[in-house]
């Protein structure tokens, strides 16, 4: 032992850190409503509502089903899992084209699934999406 007290500074930035990792943590928990998935795609199809809802040169996120949709062109659309591939947090927010997650800071572009900022460096999972009678539909055929 140094014989050293330890600063009360010193001791205050650790319990500042603890609880802000803390947070860290509970932002992405497993136990929020929309936490990590074991399965970042869906396994049946999801009825993501009217197609016009998707904006023509930009994206919507459908955060509860875990899918952002892109659209190129008008009555083309592109989907992919919305959960971070660097630790499974589902995004937040979409920004023009580009995916943002909440945990770490990861950037995604919605358009081809890439990542453009890290630390996740694996692209997004593409998701099939169809429209069908009149609503978009995402996930595999029944």
């Amino acid at each position: 032992m140094s014989g050293q007290p330890t600063a009360r500074r010193t001791v205050l930035k650790g319990a500042a850190l603890a609880g802000t990792a803390g947070l860290g943590a509970a932002a992405c928990s497993t136990e929020s409503k929309v936490g990590h998935a074991a399965v970042p795609t869906p396994t049946a199809p999801v009825d993501l509502g009217d197609p016009e809802d998707v904006p023509v040169g930009g994206a919507r996120l459908y955060r509860e089903q875990r899918l952002v949709v892109s659209c190129p062109a008008q009555g083309s659309y592109k989907a992919y899992s919305a959960q971070c591939t660097h630790a499974g947090c589902v995004f937040d927010k979409v920004e023009g084209t580009e995916g943002h997650c909440p945990c770490h800071g990861s950037r995604f572009d919605v358009t081809t699934g890439q990542a453009v900022q890290g630390p996740a460096t694996a692209a997004l999972p593409e998701v099939p999406i169809r429209v069908k009678g009149g609503k978009l539909v995402a996930g595999p055929e029944k």
